[in-house]
């Protein structure tokens, strides 16, 4: 079974009444685990698209900054508390947030992430999982209710969920950032490995 497939997959098990009221029920659940597994549906559709395919839309998506700038506008507007009450209020809003999400944040991010390469990986990061905690912390200690589908008490739960996703996946990226820098494929501007010169100076 290949990626496509299960992208497909995940979309139409996210679609079915049972699965979306059941994530749409709590507010943390709504937007830290259906929105995401959205994106992760569209990535997976386009995972295994042929390099033909992507040879064709690498003009539009030039070191992948296009596809990221994209993604990032629209899954931020899935963060706003007026969107999440819209897709819960308007059927054409839920049909919408099903559309956008793998279409214009899964695919996009799935493009462009590793043409984007490891500095701009970085700086997209550096910028994204700052305003996750902030918006986490502004739902915790909001004193009135952001949402009119949601309570404080499941407002809160999501705002402290947004804070731990940003600190788990800035400790993951930064220990995979720092496993695969090797001290052995340093150089000294001289061209000498890093052994030679601790055994010079030792």
């Amino acid at each position: 079974m290949n990626a496509a497939v299960i992208g497909t997959l995940l979309l139409l098990t996210l679609a079915l009444p049972a699965s979306r009221e059941g994530l749409e029920r709590g507010m943390a659940t709504h937007m830290l685990v259906q929105i995401p597994l959205l994106a992760i549906a569209g990535a997976l559709v386009v995972r295994d698209l042929p390099a033909r395919w992507r040879a064709r839309l690498a003009p539009c998506n030039r070191g992948g900054i296009s596809g990221i700038l994209l993604a990032l506008i629209v899954s931020s507007w899935w963060m706003v508390p007026r969107a999440l009450d819209l897709a819960l209020a308007s059927r054409m809003m839920e049909l919408t947030k099903f559309v956008t999400l793998p279409l214009l944040v899964g695919v996009p991010l799935a493009l462009s992430w590793n043409v984007l390469g490891p500095l701009g990986r970085g700086l997209v990061l550096g910028n994204v999982l700052p305003m996750w905690a902030v918006v986490g912390w502004m739902y915790v200690v909001a004193p009135v209710r952001v949402c009119n589908f949601y309570l404080v008490e499941q407002q809160v739960w999501a705002g402290a969920g947004l804070i731990g996703a940003s600190a788990i996946v800035g400790v993951t990226m930064g220990a995979m950032a720092f496993r695969s820098v090797h001290p052995q494929h340093i150089l000294h501007r001289s061209g000498v490995p890093l052994a030679e010169q601790v055994q010079h100076v030792t």
